[in-house]
């Protein structure tokens, strides 16, 4: 009778071989989330850094990819966010047991719930992001109220004229400069005294509400930023050596973005403008001073809890805080 083949003992699971491998198997299925994706990150670091030592024009190459995954995955949030507007409008069935727009809460609430659990989203950078959330929903109370924009779907989870997932698009802003802060480790130079910065995100906010019935004084707030961080500076990383860039600039570029993807949003249909009721058209620009205004404060309200870290000039980071330093 034919006897079955015995494997050999090389791949027996017992052992000093079979030992390690059950160690690692237990040791994988410990791994958080975050530490799996970190230590890819690593080797893949690992597998392409001889590749982008052989010159330097394959450095800033790849530096400049570093600085792009890094972006994309500063924007997990909104990214996904966009995903499901855009392939909802796309794909939503007639005869879905519910309302698009409930959908699209449900899925918000589920991706910061994985965000949080997976270690992916601080618990104290969540609780400013809901700040922001509460903040924004009441600006879009007020705003849909007074026909700036609509909602132009049914759905049952809702204040007033406002769907809850609207509040999320909000805690994409402050998800991503969250993220950023800290994928970038990002310091400054020059950075503001703290109480100008909450002056300007007071009344940017308040202007949001004011203008309706008195003067806009948003040229004013314009000036009044480029006033405080015209001499300020990010100090980022994207892979090993700091960078600078005019903190200006930055915001304007963050600002740009977000108006880009309100395209997206408006396409999908999520919110409409009144002019695009009977079409879809390209937001106008000018609507980018607003995401300006709305994005510094996000910027502020993520500031309490990445306190703002001082760089000395030769773009090294430094620990002693842009706060202590105020305060002594």
């Amino acid at each position: 009778m034919h006897k079955p083949c015995r494997r050999p003992a090389l791949f027996e699971d017992s052992g000093a071989g079979g030992l390690w491998r059950a160690n690692r198997r237990a040791s994988l299925q410990r791994m958080s989330l975050k530490d799996a994706i970190k230590g890819r990150v690593e080797a893949l670091d690992a597998w392409a850094r001889p590749w982008a030592e052989r010159s330097q024009l394959r450095g800033w190459a790849y530096e400049f990819l570093l600085f792009g995954l890094k972006q994309a995955w500063a924007c997990l949030f909104g990214g996904l966010m966009l995903v499901l507007l855009v392939g909802s409008h796309l794909l939503w069935p007639d005869n879905a047991p519910i309302a698009r727009y409930d959908f699209l809460v449900l899925a918000a609430i589920a991706i910061q719930a994985t965000l949080l659990l997976t270690k992916l989203e601080r618990w104290d950078e969540a609780l400013v992001i809901l700040i922001f959330h509460i903040v924004g929903t009441i600006m879009e109370i007020f705003k849909t109220a007074h026909g700036s924009w609509i909602y132009p779907e049914a759905s049952v989870l809702r204040i007033a004229d406002v769907p809850l997932f609207s509040g999320f698009m909000y805690a994409c802003v402050g998800s991503y400069i969250a993220r950023a802060m800290r994928l970038f480790e990002i310091k400054f130079q020059n950075y503001p005294p703290l109480w100008t910065t909450w002056a300007l995100a007071l009344l940017a906010y308040m202007n949001f509400f004011t203008h309706h019935y008195t003067i806009d004084i948003r040229l004013g707030l314009f000036a009044f930023s480029a006033l405080i961080f015209g001499r300020a500076w990010f100090v980022f990383t994207p892979d090993r050596i700091p960078r600078r860039m005019p903190m200006l600039i930055g915001l304007l570029l963050v600002a740009l973005f977000i108006w880009i993807a309100e395209n997206a949003g408006t396409f999908a249909a999520a919110w409409v403008y009144p002019s695009q009721r009977d079409g879809w058209h390209m937001v106008s620009i000018e609507k980018m001073g607003a995401w300006y205004l709305l994005m510094l404060l996000s910027f502020v309200l993520v500031t309490l809890v990445h306190k703002p870290e001082r760089a000395p000039a030769n773009g090294a980071a430094d620990q002693s805080s842009v706060l202590g330093e105020q305060r002594a």
